[in-house]
C-alpha cells in the first residue's frame, strides 16, 4: 500500500502520533552517528532513544550529559529535534510543504487543527505562517539577550552557539542545556539577566500561540481579550505568584530562585538549584506546578492551565450551586467533563508508571520516583537526580510517559476509536455519589 493511501485512511490523531514517533526514531539514529558524538564517546542505542524522545517531547530529562557527549553537530541535531517537538510535527510538515509551494488539503488542515488543539479550522495556513515568524523572532531576540552572559565565559563561536541553543530550548520549554557537567543553569543562579530572559522565553512559549497573537491584535486591552486568553493569563499569573511564595516559604533560596523555579516547573525543566537538596514540601509544590503545566497550543505539556481552571470552576459551581462562568462568559457544558477525564487519565498514568518503576528499581524512593514520573508525563524535565540511575526497563517506561505526555492522554486514548460511538440510548439509573 502506498504511503499516501495509508495516511489518508488514518485519523488526524494517529498521523500526529506516528509523526512524533518517526521523528524520535530518526533523531535517535542521527544522535548515534560518529559525527554527532565527541571523540572517544560511544552512545548505546537506548540512551540515544531516550535523549531523542526527551528532545522531541520537549522534556529535558537526560540519562547522559548532552554537553560532554555530543559534538557541535550532535548539539545542532538536538536543537532541531527540540524545535520540531516544540512547534509540532504537523506545523513543521506544513511549513515545509508551503516552502515547496504545495497546496494544503482538507485532511492536512484537520491534522494542524488537532495538533494545535484549535476549535476552528479557519485561517490555519496564516496561523502556521505566523507561528514560524513569531518563533523565529522570539528565539533570535532571546539569543541576542543571552549572548552577553555566555560571552563572558566562552569564546565567540561557542557563546553564539550556546545563546541560540538556550533560546530555542527555553522558548520550547525543553530544559536541555549543552554547558557540560550536567549542571543546567546552576552556575548562573545569581545572574539576573539570564534568569529573567529564560523566564520570559519559557512563559512566552507556555501561554500558547493563540494568546501570543491575540494580545497585540486586541491592543493588550484586558477587556477586549477573549475568555480563553483571560483564563490562560490569569491562571498563569496565579500559579507563578503562589508557586514563588510557597517555594520561598519552604526552601532556603533567593526570591529570584523561587520565581525561576515557579516558572521552570511549568514544563521548562531548567535548574538553578539542586533539586535533590529540596525538602519534601518543596518538591510537592514543584510537582503540583509540573502536573498543571503550560497552556493549550503551546510548546509545553501538563494537563494545561485551562484544564485546571475549569476543574476549579466546576468544583466551585457544584459546591455553591452556581452556574459555571468566568469573565462574564458561561463555561461550555462539556468542558468540566473533558477536564475531569484528562485529569483522571493523567493521575492514573502517573500512579501506574510510578508503581511499575518501583518494581523495576526498588532501591529508589517513592518521593523521587513519583517526582520523576510527573516530570516525564508533564514534559517538564526536572529531576532529583535519579534519571541516570534508572534501569533499562525504567528508561523505556520513562520514554513511553514522555511520549504520552507530549501527545496528551486524551489524544492517546482516542487513537483506539474505530467507530463513531454508540447510538443506543439506555434508561437513566440512579447511583449515590459522595
Amino acid at each position: 500500500m502506498p504511503l499516501t493511501t495509508f495516511l489518508k485512511k488514518l485519523s488526524p490523531g494517529r498521523i500526529i502520533a506516528l509523526g512524533f514517533l518517526f521523528c524520535i526514531l530518526l533523531g535517535s539514529l542521527l544522535l548515534m552517528l560518529p559525527c554527532s558524538l565527541q571523540p572517544g564517546i560511544a552512545l548505546p542505542y537506548l540512551d540515544a532513544l531516550y535523549t531523542a524522545t526527551s528532545a522531541v517531547c520537549v522534556t529535558g530529562l537526560n540519562v547522559i550529559d548532552p554537553g560532554s557527549t555530543f559534538s557541535p553537530f550532535g548539539q545542532f541535531v538536538l536543537g532541531c529535534l527540540i524545535q520540531i517537538g516544540g512547534l509540532g510535527v504537523a506545523s513543521i510538515g506544513v511549513g515545509i510543504m508551503l516552502a515547496m509551494g504545495k497546496k494544503i488539503n482538507l485532511k492536512e488542515r484537520r491534522v494542524i487543527r488537532d495538533a494545535m488543539n484549535l476549535d476552528s479550522g479557519k485561517g490555519l495556513i496564516r496561523f502556521v505562517k505566523a507561528i514560524f515568524c513569531t518563533t523565529l523572532l522570539i528565539e533570535l531576540l532571546g539569543a541576542f539577550l543571552s549572548f552577553p552572559v555566555f560571552f563572558r565565559d566562552y569564546p565567540l563561536p561557542r557563546a553564539i552557539g550556546l545563546s541560540l541553543f538556550h533560546s530555542v530550548a527555553s522558548f520550547n520549554n525543553s530544559g536541555f542545556d549543552v554547558l557540560g557537567n550536567g549542571t543546567s543553569l546552576i552556575p548562573y543562579q545569581k545572574d539576573v539577566l539570564l534568569n529573567l530572559v529564560t523566564c520570559v522565553l519559557v512563559i512566552a512559549g507556555g501561554i500558547g500561540f493563540p494568546v501570543i497573537f491575540e494580545l497585540p491584535l486586541k491592543h493588550f486591552s484586558w477587556k477586549r481579550q477573549s475568555m480563553h486568553t483571560r483564563v490562560v493569563l490569569s491562571t498563569t499569573f496565579a500559579l507563578l505568584l503562589f508557586g514563588t511564595l510557597l517555594l520561598k516559604l519552604t526552601e532556603s533560596i533567593s526570591w529570584l530562585g523561587a520565581f525561576f523555579y515557579s516558572v521552570s516547573a511549568r514544563t521548562a525543566g531548567f535548574s538553578t538549584y539542586n533539586l535533590s537538596d529540596f525538602s519534601t514540601a518543596g518538591l510537592l509544590v514543584v510537582s503540583g506546578l509540573m502536573f498543571i503545566g503550560a497552556s493549550p497550543a503551546s510548546t509545553g505539556g501538563g494537563i494545561k492551565t485551562t484544564t485546571f481552571f475549569v476543574l476549579l470552576s466546576g468544583i466551585y459551581s457544584a459546591a455553591t450551586n452556581h452556574s459555571e462562568r468566568a469573565f462574564h462568559n458561561a463555561i461550555p457544558k462539556d468542558a468540566f467533563r473533558k477536564a475531569s477525564v484528562i485529569s483522571m487519565l493523567a493521575v492514573f498514568l502517573v500512579m501506574t508508571a510510578s508503581y511499575l518503576m518501583l518494581i523495576f528499581d526498588p532501591q529508589l524512593s517513592l518521593r523521587d520516583v513519583l517526582f520523576e514520573m510527573i516530570s516525564a508525563f508533564s514534559t517538564s524535565g526536572l529531576s532529583t537526580g535519579i534519571t541516570p540511575q534508572l534501569s533499562a526497563q525504567s528508561r523505556i517506561l520513562s520514554i513511553i510517559m514522555m511520549y504520552i505526555g507530549r501527545l496528551g492522554p486524551l489524544t492517546v486514548a482516542s487513537l483506539w476509536y474505530f467507530t463513531i460511538g454508540e447510538r443506543v440510548r439506555y434508561p437513566e439509573g440512579t447511583i449515590a455519589i459522595g
